[in-house]
């Protein structure tokens, strides 16, 4: 059963990309927008497939991904609430350049890719938004890039467990925890290395009490030592 204008519009107003609209042009929105939640594990699109709608998280984690030609997958990005899904490939009427899915239960707001030019074209501040949004994505995705392909793999794994605990973490615990599950496997793919090799550095870090695996996400215990790894 399809949500109601209503409770679309509910839903825009805690999305921070739509949220500063004006409650009309909140309205129309909602009107033509969808609201769908992926379980986690789902696929919310594929890498190569029409770019023929606008996503943005509402809220949930999603994992961007790349196939490489060797069959490897290459998480590029870790996308939370508010960010948005897709937006160059729709802008530019181009298939997605990458794989799109759900870390955990997600909720997104969709949008025809019809609609989607018209909402650009009747609001500016929507505009500039997804441009600021798309620009930060771009150079952040710009530097992983050069990361990966130039840095030893510990300092790789420190950074990218820096950059989780500054964009979720939470105090307590006794350190910062990342609300976030990832496997090995899934680590692996976001540092360019093999799941042996993540094994070895986080069962180190556990014991080190650097990093603790938890059931329910990962635990930054000494920051401070993390920090020195970051820097090697």
């Amino acid at each position: 059963m399809r949500d109601t204008p209503d409770e679309i519009e509910a839903v825009l107003r805690t999305t921070p990309v739509f949220r500063k609209l004006a409650p009309g042009d909140r309205a129309t929105v909602a009107r033509s927008a969808s609201i769908r939640t992926y379980q986690k594990g789902e696929t919310i699109f594929e890498q190569d497939t029409p770019g023929d709608a606008f996503y943005t998280i509402a809220s949930g984690r999603v994992k961007i991904f790349k196939m490489l030609p060797t069959g490897k997958d290459m998480i590029l990005e870790v996308f939370g609430p508010g960010d948005p899904l897709g937006a160059i490939a729709v802008y530019d009427s181009r298939p997605f350049p990458a794989s799109a899915v759900a870390l955990e239960d997600t909720v997104c707001v969709i949008i025809p890719r019809p609609t989607f030019f018209a909402l650009l074209e009747s609001h500016p501040s929507l505009v500039r938004g997804l441009l600021l949004g798309m620009t930060i994505r771009l150079v952040e995705l710009t530097n992983r890039l050069a990361e990966l392909s130039g840095s030893r793999i510990e300092p790789r794994f420190a950074r990218l467990f820096l950059k989780l605990a500054s964009d979720m973490g939470q105090a307590g615990r006794g350190g910062t925890f990342i609300p976030l599950m990832l496997s090995r496997q899934e680590l692996a793919d976001m540092t360019g290395t093999t799941i042996e090799t993540a094994i070895r550095i986080m069962s180190r870090w556990g014991k080190q009490d650097i990093v603790r695996t938890e059931k329910d996400g990962f635990l930054v215990v000494d920051r401070g030592k993390l920090e020195d790894a970051a820097a090697e």
